[in-house]
């Protein structure tokens, strides 16, 4: 099944089992684009000492455990594919403090950062990047596919766009439901251009979905730059063709990202339909652990690196003094020893048993073709 195919019978298959009705209407324009970078918002430093604090040791906490996945990833400790979230660290802090623990979240398959944002713990994640039973996802997902229903973040996607169907199946579901909660449905730069977001976009439009598309434009589709791949370089212009907010955020600042966030979930929470954000940001590594990301110069990354997103955090809290030395040097051993101790707990953890083979595979456990 191609992945517009699966978008579009999810939403059916909610539509059929919800006996979900809506009036329809399409409105489709077209813009060209230059090549260019517009940030919708500057920080301003709107917020204070407890929630930059938050910020920092979130972010150091992502950025330590991205560091040791790489090391153990060299070490062959962590096997298969990875991909890691180093620089890109202020769009799940942001999005953390735009939204509520209820809030749903789902991405691509760079999702250890938002895992650990949205409260899955260190040890849990390393154990699934280990193949331990005790990972998130029970050592059956790896790095791509992390997974907490109890946390509301629902993967961790392997495939190109995959998810962003689901998201607005999701949606869906809340609508039905009447709750006010809201899915932030992440996605790269590479999957805005397939199919499956435009036929996306049409219908969460059409049925005023809660639900805020946000592309995590890191510059890159894998080796590839928006330039080589798009006339339209601008995807929060994409927003246009279906009569919906789009907004470009500087993905290096929490506060640029909270204020992008903030103002979308409020529109989807109060029933007015999605919004596509464009958050520019960018990851230090290549775009998984095999590649040496030729493609693009050290002087670019030294250019990006000296705008860090926890350079930044830590610079407002030094300036304001909302911390001691004293005090920013225990968050870091803080965070230093809860890697150590997850990098502990993945080691001591048991690999699964083959009878977990079969199971969660189906939501139903008498499924018709599960054959003893």
């Amino acid at each position: 099944m191609g992945c517009g195919s699966f978008a579009a019978g999810l939403l059916v298959y909610w539509a059929k089992t919800c006996r979900f009705a809506g009036k329809f209407g399409l409105h489709v324009q077209t813009k060209e684009s230059k090549p260019q970078v517009k940030v919708a918002r500057e920080a301003t430093q709107l917020f204070g000492k407890e929630t930059y604090l938050y910020w920092y040791e979130l972010m150091l906490l992502i950025r330590r455990f991205e560091e040791k996945a790489g090391q153990l990833y060299g070490m062959q400790k962590i096997r298969g594919f990875c991909h890691l979230y180093m620089g890109q660290e202020a769009v799940a802090a942001g999005a953390m403090t735009a939204t509520r623990p209820d809030d749903k979240f789902i991405t691509a398959y760079r999702d250890h950062g938002l895992a650990i944002a949205k409260g899955i713990s260190p040890k849990a994640c390393m154990a699934e990047l280990y193949g331990k039973i005790t990972g998130c996802s029970k050592g059956k997902g790896g790095s791509m596919h992390f997974f907490s229903r109890e946390h509301n973040f629902f993967g961790g996607h392997g495939i190109v766009g995959g998810q962003i169907g689901v998201g607005a199946g999701l949606a869906f579901a809340e609508k039905y439901k009447g709750t006010d909660h809201v899915v932030l449905c992440f996605f790269g730069d590479g999957a805005a251009r397939q199919g499956i977001l435009h036929e996306t976009l049409n219908l969460a439009a059409l049925w005023d979905l809660p639900v805020v598309f946000i592309c995590e434009n890191n510059e890159y589709a894998m080796g590839t730059s928006v330039q080589r791949s798009s006339k339209t370089v601008d995807i929060y212009r994409y927003a246009d063709s279906y009569a919906i907010p789009g907004e470009a955020v500087d993905g290096m600042n929490p506060e640029s990202v909270h204020i992008g966030i903030e103002k979308a979930v409020r529109r989807a929470r109060e029933g007015k339909g999605p919004s596509l954000l464009e958050i520019k940001t960018y990851r230090y590594r290549g775009h998984s652990m095999s590649d040496p990301a030729k493609y693009r110069s050290k002087e670019e990354v030294e250019e990006y690196k000296k705008r860090d997103p926890i350079t930044q955090v830590l610079q407002v809290i030094q300036k304001h003094n909302w911390a001691t030395e004293q005090e920013i040097e225990a968050i870091e051993e803080k965070v230093k020893r809860e890697i150590d101790e997850a990098v502990q707990f993945a080691e001591e953890s048991p690999w699964p048993d083959e009878s977990e083979l079969y199971r969660d595979v189906y939501v139903q456990p008498d499924y018709p073709f599960i054959v003893d």
